[in-house]
C-alpha cells in the first residue's frame, strides 16, 4: 500500500523523515486548539435560520433512500419524518436497498405517486437521472442530502438544494483534533477510497491540513474501498501495527466504518480501547460510533452530521420552494463529539433547531 509523508508535501516514501522546521508548530497548534474547543461545544446557539414561509399545507414527499440500513440515510428520513408530521405532511419512504437498479426503481415508484417534492437520500442523482429529468419536468422540487460534494442549490444535476456539511470544514476538524490532541506531535494512519472522489477529496484534505504540522507525521495512507473494508481492514491494521508498532498514535478516516473493523485487529495486537492509536472518524457519526466512543473502544471521536437536524431542514427548505421563495443557505457547522461531550447519546443535533423551525412554520 503506497504511503505519502505529511511533514513534507514533496515526499512519497513512506513514514518520510521530518522536515527541518519550527518544532510542535506552536501557531499551527494554537489555531488547531481554539477551532477543536468551538467544534466541541454542546451548547453552541442555533445558527441556522430563523425567517421564512408560513407551512404550506397539504403536501405529500417521497423520501428516495440510496438504502435504509445506511445508519445516514436512515436517520435523515426520521427527521424528515417528524418535522412533517409537525407541519401536517405525508411522507412515503422508498428504499433503493443500495444497487442501481434499486435506486431507479425506488425513484419511479415515488413519481408514480405524483409527490410534492422528492428527497434525493444519499446517493448521486445521476444514478437516476431519467427519473430525475422527469420530476423536474413535472416541477417537482428535487432536495438532496448527501446528493452532491458541495451544499447549496445545484443546476446539474438540478437541485432546489443539497443538504450537507461542507468537506473542507469537516477535514479540517479532523486534522485539527489530531494536532490539538496530540499537542503537534502524532504518527498518523490515513483510511480513505480513493475511488470516490468525494472521500478522496476529503482524504486530500485532511493531509495537507496535517502537513501544516513539522512534527505531525503520515506514516501511511490506506486506500481501502467501502464495500471491502470488512474483509481487507483486519489484515491492514495488522500490518501497519507490525510496521510502525508505537510510531502509530493516531488515526483518522473517511468515516467511522473503517474502525468499527480497525477495532479486533487492535485488540488482538494488545491495544487498550481507550489507548493509542487514537482514531477519529471524518464523517458520518452513526450510532455504532457512538457506542464505540462512549466505551472507550477503539475509536475517540467523531465529527457527525446532525441527521434529525438535516430532516428537519429538508422539510423548511421544501416549504421554501412551495412558497416560491429561495432555498435558506443554511449549513450545519462541524461538531467533534467525544466520550467527553457526547452524554452517552447515540447521534447528534443542534440545540434549539425543533424550536427555531416550529417558530418559522407557526407551529
Amino acid at each position: 500500500m503506497a504511503a505519502a509523508a505529511g511533514c513534507d508535501s514533496g515526499s512519497t516514501t513512506e513514514a518520510a523523515t521530518v522536515g527541518a522546521r519550527e518544532p510542535g508548530c506552536p501557531a499551527v497548534l494554537a489555531e488547531a486548539q481554539r477551532a477543536v474547543k468551538a467544534a466541541e461545544d454542546i451548547n453552541a446557539p442555533w445558527s441556522g435560520p430563523t425567517r421564512g414561509p408560513d407551512a404550506v399545507p397539504g403536501k405529500t414527499i417521497a423520501y428516495v433512500a440510496q438504502t435504509m440500513t445506511n445508519p445516514g440515510v436512515s436517520g435523515v428520513a426520521k427527521g424528515v419524518q417528524e418535522a412533517a408530521e409537525v407541519v401536517g405532511w405525508d411522507v412515503r419512504t422508498f428504499d433503493g436497498e443500495g444497487t442501481p437498479t434499486g435506486i431507479k426503481s425506488a425513484f419511479a415508484e415515488a413519481l408514480a405517486l405524483k409527490p410534492s417534492g422528492i428527497v434525493i437520500g444519499g446517493f448521486d442523482p445521476a444514478a437516476a437521472a431519467g427519473q430525475a429529468e422527469r420530476a423536474s419536468a413535472a416541477g417537482i422540487p428535487l432536495i438532496g442530502w448527501h446528493a452532491t460534494s458541495t451544499p447549496g442549490p445545484s443546476t446539474d444535476p438540478e437541485l432546489f438544494t443539497n443538504v450537507t456539511t461542507r468537506v473542507e470544514e469537516v477535514a479540517e476538524i479532523s486534522a485539527d483534533w489530531i494536532i490539538a490532541r496530540s499537542e503537534g506531535h502524532a504518527g498518523v494512519v490515513l483510511f480513505t477510497d480513493a475511488s470516490i472522489p468525494f472521500a478522496k477529496r476529503k482524504s486530500d484534505l485532511i493531509r495537507k491540513r496535517l502537513a501544516a504540522c513539522s512534527d505531525v507525521e503520515l506514516l501511511s495512507l490506506q486506500d481501502i474501498s467501502i464495500p471491502e473494508a470488512n474483509t481487507r481492514t483486519v489484515d491492514e491494521v495488522a500490518s501497519l501495527q507490525s510496521r510502525f508498532g508505537d510510531r502509530w498514535t493516531y488515526s483518522a478516516a473517511i468515516n467511522d466504518l473503517y474502525f468499527d473493523h480497525a477495532a479486533p485487529a487492535l485488540r488482538a495486537a494488545g491495544h487498550k480501547g481507550d489507548g493509542a492509536p487514537f482514531n477519529i472518524g471524518a464523517g458520518d457519526g452513526d450510532p455504532s460510533a457512538f457506542e464505540r466512543i462512549n466505551g472507550k473502544r477503539y475509536q475517540a471521536a467523531t465529527v457527525p452530521e446532525p441527521l434529525s437536524e438535516q430532516g428537519w431542514q429538508i422539510v423548511d427548505e421544501f416549504n421554501r420552494a412551495f412558497a416560491g421563495e429561495p432555498a435558506s443557505g443554511y449549513v450545519a457547522p462541524v461538531h467533534i463529539t467525544t466520550a467527553d461531550n457526547s452524554g452517552g447519546a447515540l447521534s447528534w443535533d443542534s440545540e434549539g433547531y425543533r424550536q427555531a423551525y416550529r417558530k418559522i412554520w407557526d407551529r
